[in-house]
């Protein structure tokens, strides 16, 4: 492979999508990004617009692709994609357009359908088989719910014409010109309906949750050849062959490539990836087994812990409270509070995840005075980010991992403020690498492996490099304080959840 060659990453995420081109160093060289409307038709209901997902990634791929290859004077020779992992996409095979708004992974609709498969006592079976607990996150039930509610897509299932995918299966089958419905294991692993110690479509699942295997996309491992776009895109056709889900992508692109490596990605959510290797472990304090990126023939699972809401706190600040302009903004703000004050947010916006797993549950504010401002608003919603990855990894450390050392990514973690106080009252240390935007380049990783770009993953390991290290330096009695006063957060968060359903 020549070394001017290049690779595209197509980075779909939940508010916005990016395109970067990486070189064959791994580094960046070209960046486009195009956030994208959100949607909120009801309380606990996120959509999105398929079309605003496929014309931001296409225009931002095109951006990148040729500011890329102008700096460099090299050539993109393949494609990668990393994606939002649960949203859900169902579309007309014939016609290429969706039935129905993409349902986002955040969204709550499906709480009441989860109930109800917990009330039949299925939870033990589909976390024997899909590794992953009866929750409206995944994929399964969002769609259960539009074959149900959307008239057009039963009478196109019926007809063998409708499509299924999360956000990679359906941007393939567009940079396709309709031609692939593919995607890769780790994103068949959210959707309730894989079996991901078989590595196939399951299906006692698939009747559980009355799907037609039509329907469903092809299974391939994340460094593969997915499909080619066609020259209509990008002047000439080029191969995807790197494909996983967000989270799985951060973790490769991490180079969490060995067991007990842990790293955790701070974006809209935030998500804690454990590798267990080959073995497919069964957490015993609510975590999720799930598929890792592979590259060989062995199958790579981890162990992960999902936080809905981290970074979409700020996001929040900014767009629903109007209390800052820019998420940078909250940095300072932190610093100038001083102190916690005793005030607590529990971001329960669409729920609380793992450990708790309790999708009726709103979020809530405490220890408000006459005396709270902005800056104590502000600093209490990074802190939230931090109690719940601390929630995540004691969750961790009781299923037998080691803890004391994460690699962390993502926008929100630019935030040094933020970095040393997830290492303080999570007693941890933490690696903030030079590269942040871990997700892309697992992405790119995949691909290169695939088109002879790189090597080997040991010559991917090589690359990974940590920027800042941060260390706790809190003393054990603050920290407990703060720690206790989180636990009464969210135990009355909770409460008030239960009262609500009965």
């Amino acid at each position: 492979m020549p070394s001017d060659a290049l690779i595209l990453t197509l980075d779909q995420g939940t508010t916005s999508s990016r395109a970067m081109v990486f070189d064959a160093k791994g580094s960046v060289v070209a960046v486009a990004q195009e956030e994208f409307t959100q949607h909120f038709p009801k309380p606990g209901w996120v959509e999105h617009e398929p079309e605003d997902i496929w014309a931001t990634t296409l225009d931002t791929a095109r951006r990148a692709m040729k500011a890329g290859e102008s700096e460099t004077g090299g050539k993109v020779v393949s494609i990668g994609i990393a994606n939002q992992r649960e949203t859900v996409i169902v579309w007309n095979r014939e016609t290429g357009k969706a039935v129905n708004r993409a349902i986002v992974w955040q969204d709550r609709r499906t709480a009441s359908m989860c109930d109800a498969l917990k009330a039949g006592g299925h939870e033990d079976t589909v976390n024997s088989r899909s590794g992953l607990t009866i929750d409206p996150y995944f994929s399964g039930t969002k769609l259960r719910w539009i074959l149900e509610n959307v008239p057009e897509a039963a009478s196109l299932a019926e007809s063998g014409k409708l499509a299924f995918g999360t956000v990679d299966s359906f941007l393939m089958f567009r940079l396709s010109g309709g031609k692939a419905h593919v995607t890769d294991e780790t994103n068949a692993s959210r959707t309730l309906l894989y079996n991901i110690r078989e590595g196939c479509w399951d299906d006692e699942l698939l009747k559980l949750l009355k799907v037609p295997r039509s329907v469903l996309p092809e299974v391939k491992t994340s460094a593969a050849s997915f499909c080619e776009a066609v020259p209509d895109w990008f002047g000439r056709a080029l191969p995807v062959t790197g494909v996983a889900g967000d989270q799985q992508a951060a973790a490769f692109g991490q180079a969490c490539f060995h067991p007990g490596m842990v790293k955790s990605t701070y974006g809209t959510g935030c998500f804690l990836l454990a590798n267990s290797g080959e073995e497919c472990l069964t957490s015993t304090n609510r975590l999720l087994s799930t598929v890792a990126c592979r590259t060989g023939t062995a199958p790579q699972f981890a162990v992960e812990g999902s936080i809905f809401i981290a970074g979409a706190v700020s996001q929040w600040l900014r767009d629903s409270l109007q209390i800052i302009k820019s998420a940078s903004e909250t940095e300072l703000l932190a610093q100038q509070a001083g102190g916690n004050e005793g005030v607590y947010f529990v971001p329960a916006f669409t729920g609380l995840g793992a450990p708790h797993w309790d999708a009726d549950a709103r979020g809530a504010m405490f220890g408000l005075t006459r005396g709270t401002d902005k800056a104590d608003i502000a600093r209490a919603a990074l802190e939230s980010v931090a109690y719940q990855t601390l929630d995540l990894l004691t969750a961790l450390n009781a299923d037998g991992f080691d803890t004391g050392r994460i690699r962390v990514d993502g926008g929100m973690v630019a935030n040094s403020w933020f970095l040393q106080f997830l290492a303080d009252v999570t007693a941890t240390t933490i690696d903030r690498p030079d590269m942040i935007e871990s997700t892309a380049r697992g992405a790119a990783f995949l691909s290169g492996l695939q088109s002879g770009v790189f090597d080997s993953v040991d010559a991917l390991e090589s690359l990974w490099q940590s920027e800042t290290v941060f260390r706790p330096t809190m003393d054990a009695a603050e920290r407990e304080m703060l720690v206790t006063g989180w636990k009464k957060a969210v135990k009355t968060t909770l409460y008030r959840a239960q009262l609500d359903r009965e």
